[in-house]
């Protein structure tokens, strides 16, 4: 997407709606490992990797492309890249998969779309709003049979219906031992919070079953800054554990990640099975200029084998009025570090390629 440009919309702060207060229920912290004080080795990537890209998500698919979709500041849209290399995806060609309403459900605030491919059929999931009640945001499922996502048709599965009719984002699905998942982000109805991270099975790609957990709410000063917010999970199981990662404060240079850890023969539908970092493991970075890094997804390098850590961050730390309108966040690319004890090291995000 090409810069900021006069057409793009205007929207209201998320503080119109949200409150902020101090959080309550949290999850019982356990200490872990602070992360690296210096940078992790440059990894062989072009950085930023796609410019004016935020909430990226890259699934290296068995047909061998990386398939790259991400929220475009307009907010109105979910596009789709692919390439056999992930350097590719800079250049690739962008397709618009499906565009918001122009009235009702799914007219507003299209944010945060990921890509999955699940029994045979691609499933996007994203984050809307109806076009006459732009922060009314729920969850909502696209579906396509063809075996290419760029051909046959995106069919509207309608909203990922929760517990609550409350703001509800930044969905991500994963399976364990033969059971698949939904985490995602949502308001709790009487908690003093914008978003606490929420865990359930799930009947179908667009449909949840049993109870709904709470895994996290903000608690920590570091989550709270500007609003409470825990959100963007993300999943990546190595080690003989479950690591899900989840941003949390204002979405600028304030913005950073935490780490939820379970272990594999664990009960995940137990909240207690997750184990919370007192620290956050990836944060804002004067030394490499990168501000406000977060809301990650997980992918491996073209050896199959190297982790690679997928977020987006800014190049500068002030900015004019509200960090939303603001469209300057950039799609970034670094190896994924892993500790002796069996932890990821997520270093720090690394500076732009000269």
């Amino acid at each position: 997407m090409s810069r900021r440009t006069a057409e793009t919309p205007e929207v209201p702060g998320r503080r119109l709606l949200l409150k902020g207060a101090a959080a309550a229920g949290a999850l019982t912290a356990v200490p872990a490992a602070a992360h690296a004080a210096t940078p992790a080795p440059a990894a062989p990537y072009t950085n930023p990797l796609v410019r004016n890209r935020a909430d990226p998500h890259i699934n290296r698919h068995t047909d061998g492309y990386y398939y790259f979709t991400a929220t475009a500041p307009e907010y109105d849209r979910i596009v789709l890249r692919r390439s056999r290399t992930l350097n590719g995806l800079a250049s690739a060609a962008e397709s618009v998969l499906w565009t918001k309403h122009a009235t009702g459900d799914m007219g507003a605030h299209i944010w945060a779309p990921e890509i999955h491919r699940i029994d045979g059929k691609w499933y996007i999931y994203f984050a809307a709003a109806p076009a006459e009640s732009v922060w009314d945001i729920r969850i909502w499922v696209l579906e396509n049979a063809h075996r290419d996502p760029f051909q046959g048709t995106w069919t509207e599965k309608g909203q990922l219906k929760t517990a609550w009719e409350t703001f509800s984002l930044d969905a991500t699905t994963f399976t364990h031992r033969g059971t698949r998942y939904l985490a995602w982000a949502q308001h709790e109805p009487d908690m003093a919070n914008n978003t606490a991270l929420w865990l359930s099975e799930m009947a179908n790609p667009w449909t949840l079953t049993g109870p709904q957990i709470r895994l996290s709410t903000p608690e920590y000063a570091w989550e709270c800054v500007g609003f409470k917010v825990n959100e963007g999970a993300s999943v990546i199981r190595r080690n003989g554990r479950l690591f899900m990662t989840y941003s949390a404060a204002a979405t600028d240079a304030n913005y950073c990640m935490g780490l939820l850890t379970a272990d594999a023969d664990a009960d995940l539908m137990d909240p207690a099975s997750w184990h919370k970092s007192p620290v956050p493991v990836f944060t804002s970075d004067d030394t490499t200029g990168q501000y406000g890094p977060g809301h990650n997804s997980f992918t491996v390098a073209e050896d199959g084998r190297t982790d690679v850590l997928v977020y987006h961050a800014r190049q500068y730390k002030e900015i004019d009025g509200d960090p939303l309108h603001d469209p300057n966040r950039h799609t970034r690319v670094q190896r994924l570090g892993w500790r002796p004890d069996g932890t990821p090291d997520f270093g720090v995000p690394v500076a732009d390629t000269v």
